[in-house]
């Protein structure tokens, strides 16, 4: 594969995340009926809520090209969490990360994942944090591989109309 660039997301970047983001919610739509689909439109509002903090010092979205072609993005964020309750130590939210199918496992997500922890590591972030959905066995398998754990299980359930 040719040499993978990674750059911050601009403007002209909004149609290509709005496709990657439909993409992304449909895969996860597909390994689990249980995760949401995408609102009518949403596509816009997360692109237009994206773009709106391109220049949050707090937010980072950054764009994987292979020979001048977008092939993925990743969105991160610095988060602190009720620092007024919990003893703080910097942390990262990585709350999207999609790589186009034709490129997976030719490293565009290792750089993409590798670019953001340099974006924390500057921002003085000591950890990370993300989601991964449990029927996801390659992104599960991918997050270990750049030294991902488990630290919490998140939980799922029905709730029955009575007398179900």
């Amino acid at each position: 594969m040719a040499e993978i660039v990674i750059r911050r997301a601009t403007q002209d970047d909004a149609d290509t995340i709005a496709e990657m983001w439909l993409a992304l919610v449909a895969y996860h739509q597909m390994l689990d009926p249980d995760l949401p689909g995408a609102a009518s439109g949403g596509e816009h509002r997360y692109v237009r809520r994206l773009l709106e903090r391109l220049d949050d010092p707090f937010m980072c979205s950054l764009m994987a090209e292979v020979d001048g072609q977008v092939v993925g993005y990743i969105l991160g964020m610095v988060v602190d969490l009720m620092p007024d309750i919990f003893d703080q130590r910097p942390g990262g939210f990585l709350a999207d990360i999609y790589v186009e199918p034709d490129v997976r496992r030719h490293g565009v997500g290792r750089a993409l994942v590798e670019a953001l922890k340099s974006w924390f590591r500057e921002q003085g972030v000591q950890h990370f944090d993300w989601h991964v959905a449990a029927r996801n066995t390659p992104g599960q398998a991918f997050w270990r591989s750049v030294g991902g754990r488990e630290v919490m299980v998140r939980m799922h359930a029905q709730v029955e109309a009575n007398g179900d």
